[in-house]
């Protein structure tokens, strides 16, 4: 069997030196270990699970046929030997898809999750559970196939031109998961009274009633796992450079095509099994690499095994630590608090191909008269202010409202609309200011992880102290979006802030900080909710309070930024050309970079921590002609006030009685910006 030459050396580099093969003649000893080790603790934890229902000695009777009339032998027999096996079965078939997937897009970090498979696939079921439910009658997996297939095209769309490499793949992946995402919580908070079934289910929660589900995904999973095996060495050969399979006789594309089936077909039956189960797949397949697996046939052998001992494992250890409410704790949001660090760990050390220092920017036009624009964007921002307190849908219809019909009214509105309008001032000033400090376009709060961590923070406060008040939110939001932004740049720092690079890490701490709201969320806990409410970015809850202090940080940071300007115009010349000029480069990036995490903090707490704002003000900033740091700034700041006060006045009367969030408003417009944006560059 041909090894899998180029792929090999180039996948198995780390950032100046080798994995470490942990290999004994050609059997990947270090892999086969750890698998052992992790089936060893799986199997110590299930025997203590196991202890606590059932007497030992009624074991093997619960199995092969329990007493009816003995409830304990019926939990194990129908709800815990179940719950075993699917959690085996799918950990195996995870680790299966992401090995091939890595193989066929050549790209060490592909799995089910990265890519935006196991996305797509809960999206589809999502949207036919709650909104046409006799889709599911033709099988639930044909429509998370439907699902999977049309988010990994996007991903295609979106990284074709970079020639699928490595990096586009990926960020591209993850963000459709991220707006995947997005859509999903808007239906939830349409159909909210689905919230915690779904969320449950979504999350990979892999409690069981029967055996139903477990012969259900035997014959699907064999069957794919037959297919890949038959194309084991046409696979194999995938791995070398396109030339040098063509002339061994290989048909790529057909080869390539079928590969992806089979590992998309694998994702689908298990998200309609049991939900996501976050990056086992990833986990999997890279821990088989490191261990030794350098052959694509023992890959294809061990990354199954470590997924199948992962994931029943990870799934034992919720039970044991949650005990009778383990079905309510999702084990695939466990695995997804434990899949993101791995990525951020692979992060910086896998040579993922040459990357150019910054992205290119685009030749946009240059305005002589700055004050024209300013003034365009400033006016419509007031006619939209003056449309979302006055207008909009009542008992009888559309109306304007003046005078005594507005008065009411307007104790309503003002508050929201007004931290609307500094929220999004904030953010477009926050993701200016990071795009011109990493000389890269595509930097924003959101996209880095800021927003992230401000919610982290917010979170942290909100679940530690009995009664967090709006400054002590603030504070710790604060502290979070700082710590979230050193962690991403300390990640990517041996790259010399790669742009794609600093945009991966970025949207990783994003999915973990996704993990731990999923974690949260499903424990039932009440503050979970009002942490779900403001995840969305509803302003639904703006008081008078909250909208002067927001106006107020607002106005106070906003005044500051002027000091900033004359750095913010030099710094895009890099650090080398500034450092000549008598600036103190790292002194001036820090408190930059606590200004950028004092502002996302602000803004985080009213609209959520995913709105793109922050990457689509600046840009619609640049593409008026607004070029120099002060025009662009000032533009940029109108620009995202604009958006998010159109944000919120959709939000509310688009559905009216109902109303979406303007955050989640804002995210839907974004993320197809955001998508451009990566296909443009």
């Amino acid at each position: 069997m041909a090894e899998d030459g180029a792929a090999l050396a180039r996948d198995g580099k780390l950032a100046g030196r080798t994995w470490p093969r942990g290999t004994f003649g050609n059997q990947p000893v270090g892999a086969i270990l750890l698998c052992a080790v992790l089936s060893a603790a799986a199997a110590a934890a299930t025997v203590s699970n196991l202890t606590v229902q059932l007497p030992s000695a009624l074991w093997l009777q619960s199995l092969t046929a329990p007493d009816i009339e003995d409830m304990r032998q019926v939990l194990v027999h129908y709800a815990f030997l179940p719950r075993l096996a699917v959690s085996l079965l799918c950990g195996a078939a995870l680790g299966l898809a992401g090995t091939v997937l890595q193989q066929v897009l050549r790209n060490p970090l592909a799995s089910p999750e990265t890519v935006g498979v196991s996305a797509g696939a809960h999206l589809a079921l999502a949207l036919a559970t709650l909104l046409a439910p006799s889709l599911l009658a033709f099988g639930r997996e044909w429509v998370a196939l439907a699902g999977a297939f049309v988010a990994i095209s996007a991903v295609f769309a979106l990284s074709w031109h970079k020639g699928l490499s490595p990096l586009s793949v990926v960020l591209a992946g993850l963000i459709v998961s991220l707006y995947a995402g997005a859509i999903g919580a808007a239906l939830i908070v349409l159909q909210h009274e689905w919230l915690a079934s779904l969320f449950i289910w979504g999350a990979g929660s892999l409690g069981q009633q029967d055996w139903t589900t477990t012969l259900w995904l035997l014959p699907r999973i064999g069957a794919a796992a037959v297919a890949i095996g038959l194309m084991v060495r046409p696979l194999t050969l995938l791995g070398l450079d396109d030339e040098g399979a063509r002339s061994l006789g290989v048909p790529l594309g057909v080869y390539r095509f079928a590969g992806l089936v089979a590992s998309v077909a694998l994702t689908a039956f298990v998200v309609a099994a049991v939900g996501v189960i976050g990056f086992v797949g990833l986990a999997a397949a890279s821990l088989a690499r490191i261990g030794g697996a350098r052959r694509l046939s023992q890959r294809l052998v061990m990354a199954p095994l470590i997924g199948a001992s992962l994931l029943w494992a990870a799934d034992q250890a919720v039970q044991l630590a949650t005990g009778p409410q383990g079905d309510l704790l999702p084990t695939g949001a466990i695995t997804a608090l434990l899949g993101a660090p791995l990525l951020l760990w692979l992060l910086p050390r896998l040579a993922l191909g040459l990357e150019v220092p910054a992205l290119t920017a685009e030749r946009l036009p240059r305005i002589g008269r700055p004050g024209l624009v300013l003034a365009a964007i400033g006016l419509s921002l007031l006619l939209l202010l003056g449309l979302a307190l006055l207008y909009g849908p009542g008992p009888h219809g559309w109306t304007i409202a003046f005078g005594d019909q507005l008065q009411p009214l307007l104790a309503w509105r003002w508050p929201r609309v007004s931290a609307a309008f500094a929220a999004g001032a904030m953010l477009a000033l926050a993701g200016l200011m990071m795009q011109r400090l990493t000389g890269n376009p595509m930097a924003s709060p959101e996209v880095l992880g800021i927003s992230a961590g401000a919610a982290l923070g917010m979170m942290v406060a909100l679940f530690a102290l009995s009664d967090a008040g709006r400054p002590a939110q603030t504070a710790a939001a604060t502290v979070g979006a700082f710590a979230a932004l050193l962690v991403t740049l300390a990640i990517v720092r041996r790259a010399a802030y790669a742009p794609e690079r600093l945009l991966l890490a970025g949207v990783a701490l994003t999915a973990l900080f996704d993990a731990l709201i999923l974690v949260l969320t499903a424990t039932g806990d009440p503050r979970a909710v009002k942490l779900l409410n403001w995840l969305t970015g509803s302003t639904y809850g703006i008081d008078a309070d909250a909208a002067l202090l927001t106006g107020a940080i607002a106005i106070v940071l906003l005044l500051l930024a002027p000091l900033f300007l004359r750095w913010l115009e030099m710094l895009p010349l890099g650090s080398s050309a500034v450092q000549a000029l008598g600036i103190d480069v790292p002194k001036t990036r820090l408190l930059v970079l606590l200004m950028v995490a004092a502002l996302t903090a602000a803004s985080t707490l009213i609209v959520g921590p995913l709105t793109f704002i922050g990457l689509m003000a600046p840009h619609l900033a640049r593409r008026l002609g607004l070029a120099r740091a002060l025009p662009q700034a000032a533009g940029a700041v109108l620009a995202g006030a604009l958006i998010m006060v159109a944000a919120d006045w959709i939000g509310r009367t688009v559905i009216f009685p109902l109303q979406i969030p303007a955050g989640l408003v804002a995210t839907l417009i974004g993320g197809p910006v955001l998508m451009w944006l990566l296909r443009r560059r």
